[in-house]
């Protein structure tokens, strides 16, 4: 499933695997000035390439390696020629070889899918992607991923964040993810002034300032919360639960892979595999 929406010279793709008639956990490509920022996942690559098939495409930009922003690579890559692919170093083996370097979960199977194989080429922290009309810092943010970097155009004032910012408060984590990273990386593009905010999924916003504030303020009184119950000798399921409320639906669907223990955990500084001093 596909939909676009214009946000003047930005074309966003919505973007979704198509289950019993309704789009299942959406993602967010971008089109500006013949650049693609992301491609969605592996079931909605034929929409994609039909989609920008009457349109000039020159670069493509991962914002971070995970399924559901680099679906459409290859199939991209095999009918535009010339193409290029462009990303942070360390995404560069999991576009190579996705099937061998990105093993998927089941349900990241069933919602986003395996990505064909892809060709890319490195991006370095300040450096510039020029487009026709445009000129696009790159900006190293990890957390999310290791990968994971975002796009700001200071002259419109355009922030493409990936999954850096998606809005809301986390109430979970997956397995992997760095939260301090995060708050760190948020702080970074907070200091840049921004007119919009593209992300890689839920709404576009305008002067998002205090969304970021917001959203950095609300990480650094969790992270203070889990540690102050770590002092007090609470327990990690404790802690969570004391934070994040009751067990969640995205828990089971996933597993546990995505869950509150993982939030807290990456709080106290654990690692994915590295069990905690108190659990």
């Amino acid at each position: 499933m596909l939909k676009a929406t214009h946000f003047d010279n930005v074309i966003r793709f919505d973007l979704a695997r198509t289950l019993f008639g309704q789009g299942r956990y959406w993602t967010a490509a971008y089109f500006i000035d013949g650049m693609l920022v992301d491609s969605g996942c592996a079931y909605t690559a034929g929409e994609v390439v039909r989609a920008l098939s009457d349109l000039p495409l020159t670069h493509l930009v991962n914002t971070h390696s995970h399924e559901d922003h680099i679906g459409a690579n290859g199939a991209l890559q095999r009918t535009r020629e010339g193409l290029k692919i462009l990303a942070h170093p360390l995404a560069l083996p999991i576009l190579g070889d996705p099937r061998l370097m990105q093993p998927l979960h089941p349900y990241r199977r069933l919602f986003w899918g395996l990505p064909a194989r892809s060709k890319g080429e490195p991006l370095a922290d300040g450096s510039t992607i020029e487009t026709e009309h445009y000129s696009f810092r790159v900006v190293y943010t990890p957390g999310h991923s290791p990968d994971h970097l975002c796009l700001y155009e200071p002259v419109q004032g355009w922030l493409f964040t990936g999954d850096l910012f998606v809005g809301g408060h986390e109430r979970a984590l997956r397995a992997g993810y760095d939260i301090r990273q995060i708050t760190a990386s948020l702080k970074r593009i907070a200091a840049l002034p921004a007119a919009w905010l593209f992300p890689g999924s839920a709404r576009v916003r305008d002067h998002p300032e205090q969304a970021l504030a917001e959203k950095i303020a609300y990480l650094e009184k969790l992270g203070a919360q889990v540690e102050d119950l770590d002092r007090q000798g609470r327990s990690v399921p404790e802690i969570a639960r004391a934070l994040c409320g009751g067990p969640m639906l995205v828990e089971w669907i996933t597993l546990g892979h995505l869950s509150r223990e993982h939030l807290v955990r990456s709080f106290l500084g654990s690692r994915e595999g590295v069990e905690p001093s108190r659990t």
